[in-house]
């Protein structure tokens, strides 16, 4: 293990405490010290010396805004008639459809598509060893997170309704 001088010392705790990683004490040790060590090294000394590394904040996703209510209706029938139409499952904006396919692609066991509120469709699947995958309409689709728990609940109905 290196021999760190107290002023050396003084720097690897000061360069933690301002937010540095592991990666950036190690490539500092290396310009500042002319001290060369591995990842694993640097990490050896970063306990040794008690030294607490800081986590990056993690990103929080965005708050989701809720739904603006509907304007009141001129009557209570037609309220009665709104409410019919919105299924709790049925994310605002559209409606999320989930089907099965009759002969999975080959290497899956069960499989099918699912249009999302935002109109996009996806290619769901279930490989043999139970692994759940889904392909988009471009890569780094991601479906509206307000759809997903939905989507969830419609795919455990039709799976265990298919002994899965």
């Amino acid at each position: 293990m290196a021999d760190l001088s107290p002023q050396q010392r003084q720097s690897v705790e000061q360069w933690a405490a301002e937010g540095a990683n592991l990666n950036q004490i190690q490539d500092r040790l290396r310009t500042e010290c002319s001290i060369t060590l591995t990842y694993m090294e640097t990490r050896l000394l970063i306990m040794e010396l008690g030294v607490r590394i800081q986590d990056k904040p993690r990103e929080q996703p965005p708050e989701e805004k809720p739904a603006s209510p509907a304007p009141e209706a001129a009557d209570d029938q037609e309220t009665a008639v709104a409410d019919e139409a919105v299924a709790p499952e049925t994310p605002a904006g559209g409606e999320l459809k989930v089907t099965v396919d009759e002969i999975p692609p080959a290497g899956a066991l069960i499989s099918g598509k699912a249009t999302f509120s935002d109109g996009n469709t996806v290619q769901w699947f279930m490989d043999q060893m139970g692994r759940f995958g889904m392909r988009g309409p471009a890569p780094g689709y991601q479906p509206p997170a307000a759809d997903i728990p939905a989507f969830q609940r419609e795919l455990d109905t039709l799976l265990s309704v298919r002994g899965f």
